[in-house]
């Protein structure tokens, strides 16, 4: 079902959005090479605790999952493309990482996700983490009260397409709230004027991955990371956004703090 918040219930969303951007950029910031894995998590434990915050990840166990998350935060590497699970890992030079985190701040979800290079970056993976940005970017300039979520979902693809990279449709954006995952389900391509219109009070986890060459992805052992089927990389940005009015609010924004 697909519900609508009212102008305050967005305004109560705003401290998990901001709590979400804050600790990506800390652990963005603090993820070097010899960083490992469940470092990240341990640091992302610390950080909602000392907020007051709730995982929505450590007790998570969709249909997809062979378990409960048991983590508090996805740590995708390299051709490990979404949902990846923190393990003794240690981080090298050229690493991709992609960070999945969200929270519950007084019963309201955010959920964001940045890609970044540790180390010495290849050109290639710079270009396939700039492609999601930009098609995250565009996705939330359709993000109107004139717009259907199929619009949405064509600027994220046209912008994958241009760049060259493939699309996965098994997984892609939803709807936030209460929960961590609800309706719309918002994919990663589509055709514009069609779907579910854009009603304000809509807030939705937008949330480009693309592989470099690629559409299809296999289940880790560990039951929840997937992987690229030919060891592509992969990139992934997300932001929490609330459809207003005035035009979309980014409650997951970390541009004022100086990050992308």
């Amino acid at each position: 079902m697909i519900e609508l918040r009212t102008p305050a219930e967005i305004e109560a969303m705003r401290p998990a959005g901001r709590f979400v951007a804050e600790t990506l950029a800390t652990l963005r910031a603090d993820t070097k090479v010899g960083t490992n894995l469940l470092e990240i998590d341990r640091r992302a434990h610390e950080l909602i605790h000392k907020a007051g915050a709730q995982s929505c990840y450590i007790d998570y166990h969709p249909s997809f999952g062979a378990s409960p998350f048991g983590k508090v935060i996805c740590t995708s590497v390299n051709d490990a493309v979404l949902h990846g699970l923190p393990h003794d890992y240690t981080l090298r030079d050229g690493d991709l990482v992609s960070l999945d985190f969200a929270v519950a701040i007084d019963g309201w979800v955010a959920d964001s996700a940045v890609s970044f290079v540790v180390g010495t970056a290849r050109d290639e993976d710079l270009a396939l983490i700039d492609t999601t940005q930009r098609a995250l970017d565009a996705a939330i300039r359709a993000t109107t009260t004139d717009h259907r979520i199929g619009d949405v979902s064509a600027a994220i693809g046209q912008v994958a397409h241009e760049a060259g990279y493939p699309v996965n449709l098994d997984f892609g954006g939803h709807g936030v709230g209460r929960i961590m995952h609800g309706d719309p389900h918002v994919a990663n391509d589509g055709r514009a004027g069609r779907g579910y219109p854009l009603r304000e009070g809509l807030v939705i986890a937008i949330e480009p991955w693309f592989m470099a060459t690629t559409n299809e992805v296999f289940t880790d052992p560990d039951g929840w990371t997937l992987r690229s089927v030919d060891g592509s990389r992969g990139a992934h940005s997300e932001h929490t956004v609330a459809v207003t009015a005035d035009g979309p609010i980014v409650l997951t924004d970390r541009s004022f703090l100086g990050v992308d």
